[in-house]
């Protein structure tokens, strides 16, 4: 008997976050802790609860004080407003997905819409739900109560987060023939959604199917009822110690699931107790087997163990008069360098017979036939049903793979990834997943896809990420790719853009300068376009803002050492501190009349300057480098004071040294110009005629003076 335990099985995030708030709050808290209703479906859980400290009640009116824990599958706002008058401290527990369900139905009774959740009248979630609603919603849980539902000018549909999408889908149906304007909200749980089409397609596969969890869970009762509609024989437990033998009897397969409220300890006491019974019936079958000489006959198909493992054979007790032989070349369907690198002692291996007895009187084996006899038809089936099917890769040839799945499968170098992958030899020896594409048993041609499994899991992935995503989140991503505008960080299936902007509170030139592609960083989503599936990041969000306590680190007055990190035409930009730059004023930078920035500093120069100026509000400090440098000698002699107006040994300027060229040129010109003739002048002959003593005689009045 073989055991499958399927995927998804066990608690959700929303009843394993529950929980884990409750245990963080019975160790914080002194002051007596109750839930309202038990925290989750799960009568163990709850009495390890109790034994912590925490109490079930049924009505808010039963606590006179402490601490009241709201259950994952929430309350109505009436709760919150009781508790909150009468004193209780609360502890939200409400799954997220619960919490938006509520929200969506909130909005739309606001809207005008007439609310329907489909969903069972009596579970404490739906409850909770119409809450929200001002309790003016209504309750469908089947196709024939929707059509009994009386026409609405507006309805607006959601979902209790476990309902079954097929029960959904039917209604919503019935529910959009009943007006002209409906807007329907699928706010089924994915992982709910998940956990119930995997332990379908399980109980499809197994001949008996156990469910684990409450009897009072009403996501594992519909787990257990879509399992027995398989028509697989199906039985729901709570404990181990449930389990009746007369179940397992002739089964060879038996497929194991659990609720959501079901804790791993008590999955893993299920699991141990049927590894019990599969040991003690292999035992028994061991026992018979020593007890019975096979006669074997050529082309049986029989079970053997190893027995021996050689460098060019291995040995294998199949229960016959004498041991048989595998020759290395019926190992595997592929080449190998030995059978060490495929069988250990004590392994049980299925052979199958070539040979009864050869030359020396062994039995002559193969596994490689055993392996293709049976790999043939299930690859055929695993076609058929789209199932995934494991094998280990053997060798890396042109073009692609080769792996073992019983028979030898190409799986080409393009079906590997969702991309490109370079180096293929990382793949040898690795146990991978796989859809089968392509079987050709005539041919022996299987064609096997890795990249359509992956692809799969990344749209799920990608999904379930749209779902859970909300703006103000902390999440983890991958750094994918960098432009010059930013980078693309992978949060696990969706593609966010991180913009150099929101990189550091500083000036950042390019992504590169502080991240590298495949960094591991957390970061704030800033912003979602769901529409165009647009996500926008920020890693300075997480980071405190250095302009928040600034006022307390630089005042006026205060002597500052930074580095220049940009010159502008009106000044340069100082760096104080990562996130901090101060402004030099192209006039705070000398005392000297200077034309650019670049005359005095260049980027990168550590300078010292004073704070002149410091506005918190606007992000600004103003800094001055003048204020700390001496005056040059060509300035202070330049500089109009009382010590260099009067200096002995310098001629005071005459009148033409003190005006421009211009001014100087005109006042000559007036000079020269002759004055007009007076009565008592002389007449103008012997104006004319008069001359000058000598060349020595001192100009007349009309002459310019040189």
């Amino acid at each position: 008997m073989k055991t499958i335990l399927a995927p998804k099985a066990g608690f959700c995030f929303g009843v394993k976050r529950a929980l884990d708030l409750a245990m963080h709050t019975a160790q914080q808290e002194e002051k007596p802790i109750y839930t309202l209703g038990p925290l989750i479906h799960s009568p163990q859980v709850v009495e390890d609860l109790s034994q912590k400290g925490l109490k079930v009640v049924q009505d808010i009116e039963e606590i006179p004080e402490g601490v009241i824990i709201v259950r994952s599958h929430g309350v109505g706002p009436e709760v919150f407003e009781r508790a909150k008058e009468r004193g209780l401290k609360v502890i939200d527990a409400t799954c997220p997905f619960v919490k938006k369900a509520q929200e969506l139905a909130k909005k739309l009774n606001e809207q005008g819409y007439q609310v329907i959740v489909v969903g069972d009248k009596e579970h404490p979630e739906v409850t909770g739900i119409l809450g929200w609603t001002g309790h003016q919603g209504i309750v469908a849980e089947t196709p024939q109560q929707a059509e009994n539902m009386p026409a609405q000018n507006k309805i607006g549909i959601i979902s209790q987060t476990t309902q079954p999408e097929e029960n959904f889908n039917k209604i919503v149906s019935v529910l959009q023939q009943k007006s002209d304007d409906t807007i329907t909200y699928n706010t089924i749980c994915h992982a709910t959604r998940d956990r119930q089409d995997a332990a379908v397609e399980l109980a499809k596969s197994v001949h008996v199917m156990i469910v684990v969890g409450g009897k009072n869970s009403a996501n594992t009762q519909k787990l257990a009822r879509l399992c027995a509609d398989t028509g697989t024989p199906t039985y729901h437990i709570e404990t181990a110690g449930e389990i009746d033998r007369k179940w397992l009897i002739g089964m060879e397969l038996v497929g194991i699931t659990a609720g959501a409220s079901t804790p791993d300890w008590i999955i893993e006491e299920v699991r141990s107790y049927m590894e019990d019974v599969t040991n003690q019936e292999n035992e028994k079958k061991q026992l018979e087997e020593a007890l019975t000489v096979k006669e074997l006959r050529k082309g049986d198909i029989v079970k053997g163990v190893v027995v021996q493992v050689g460098d060019d054979e291995v040995l294998v007790d199949v229960g016959g008069k004498s041991e048989g032989v595998i020759p290395m070349r019926e190992c595997s369907c592929c080449d190998i360098r030995s059978p060490k690198d495929l069988f250990n002692v004590g392994d049980e291996v299925e052979v199958a017979v070539i040979r009864v007895q050869d030359d020396e009187g062994k039995i002559l084996l193969s596994k490689r036939k055993a392996d293709a006899e049976k790999a043939w038809d299930e690859l055929v089936q695993a076609v058929d049903e789209k199932r995934i099917v494991e094998g280990v890769v053997m060798e890396v040839v042109k073009g692609g793979l080769l792996m073992d799945v019983g028979v030898q499968a190409f799986m080409p170098a393009s079906l590997v990834e969702r991309g490109y992958v370079e180096d293929l030899a990382k793949y040898v020896g690795e146990r991978l997943q796989a859809r089968v594409i392509e079987v050709r048993k005539e041919s022996r041609k299987v064609i096997l896809s890795r990249k359509a499994v992956v692809e799969e899991e990344y749209h799920k992935q990608r999904a379930a990420l749209w779902d859970e995503i909300e703006e103000g989140q902390v999440r983890k991503g991958t750094v994918r790719r960098m432009t010059n505008f930013g980078a693309f960080v992978d949060l696990g299936g969706i593609d966010g853009l991180l913009h150099v902007s929101e990189m550091a509170w500083y000036r950042v030139g390019h992504p590169s300068e502080i991240l590298k592609e495949n960094d591991e960083i957390e970061v704030f989503v800033l912003g979602i376009d769901r529409e165009n599936e647009k996500v926008s990041l920020s890693l300075k969000k997480i980071v405190p803002n250095p302009w928040d306590k600034i006022e307390h680190k630089y005042s006026q007055g205060q002597v500052v050492t930074g580095k220049v990190v940009r010159l502008v035409p009106f000044g340069a930009f100082v760096e104080l501190e990562p996130g901090v730059d101060a402004l030099v004023h192209i006039s705070q930078l000398a005392h000297k009349r200077i034309g650019t920035p670049g005359e005095v500093v260049s980027v990168g120069e550590q300078v010292t300057a004073k704070v002149i100026e410091v506005d918190t509000e606007k992000h600004k400090i103003s800094i001055s480098i003048k204020e700390l440098a001496e005056k040059e000698p060509e300035a202070r002699q330049n500089e109009v004071t009382a010590e260099n107006i009067v200096q002995e040994d310098v001629p005071a300027p005459t009148i033409g040294e003190g005006l421009d060229a211009e001014t100087h040129k005109k006042l000559m010109a007036a000079i020269e110009e002759k004055p007009e003739e007076k009565p008592d002048e002389k007449p103008e002959e012997e104006a004319k005629t008069e001359q000058p003593e000598s060349e020595d005689t001192e100009p007349t009045d009309t002459e310019p003076a040189e």
